[in-house]
């Protein structure tokens, strides 16, 4: 009995581990719709002070308001941590792009189209990756990802689109927006994602369940 037993438990342990959907569940709807109002309310909250800094920053040196842009790219990357399966980085944080104009803000529609570019930078890191690692490093990556496209978008769009503007305004405000992305967005978006699966709020995803091993 102990033999056979003892045989067996290598072939099980051979046996691989089912491979992770990336099909969306209801679940991981519902709490994409959650998690974007939510952070459309942060948005909402960051155009007053976020601007405010942007303006104050600028005036310090043109470019580098890009330090407070930071945090209207967030959408993105909580929602690639959280739900981790194609399209949740982009939707997350075009829902809420969608909450912050609906509220009211003095940028209007352009919010909606800086959510597209924004999210859709934060979910090429994401695919990149190939929606296995959610580390640190990759969250931070995503922050930039989102920032790139916001200086694309802007780079091209609108009335005064900066690529009228000097050489050295848009490389000072590239690097101004890298770096608020890795940080503002990557590593608080990382920190809040990992305090809210503390919680227990997300025992259904893999970013709760990680929070429990490590405990």
């Amino acid at each position: 009995m102990h033999a056979s037993t003892s045989a067996s438990t290598p072939v099980a342990a051979k046996n691989p581990q089912p491979a992770r959907s990336l099909r969306w569940r209801v679940v991981d709807i519902v709490v994409a719709a959650v998690l974007g109002v939510a952070i459309g309310l942060v948005f909402w909250a960051w155009n007053t002070v976020g601007y405010a800094w942007f303006i104050a920053m600028d005036g310090l040196t043109p470019g580098l308001g890009g330090l407070a842009v930071g945090i209207w790219l967030i959408g993105g990357v909580i929602g690639g941590l959280v739900i981790r399966k194609p399209g949740a980085a982009l939707l997350v944080e075009v829902i809420a792009a969608i909450v912050s104009m609906l509220i009211g803000n003095v940028w209007g529609v352009s919010t909606l189209l800086s959510g597209l570019v924004q999210g859709l930078g934060a979910e090429l890191i994401f695919a990149l990756f190939l929606y296995r690692r959610f580390t640190l490093p990759v969250a931070m990556l995503a922050g930039v990802g989102a920032a790139v496209g916001a200086w694309v978008f802007e780079l091209f769009y609108g009335s005064s689109p900066n690529i009228l503007k000097t050489l050295e305004f848009n490389v000072i405000y590239l690097v101004s927006l890298v770096v608020s992305g890795a940080l503002l967005a990557g590593l608080v978006g990382w920190l809040a994602v990992r305090a809210l699966a503390a919680t227990g709020a997300l025992n259904r995803f893999a970013a709760g369940r990680e929070a429990r091993r490590e405990v």
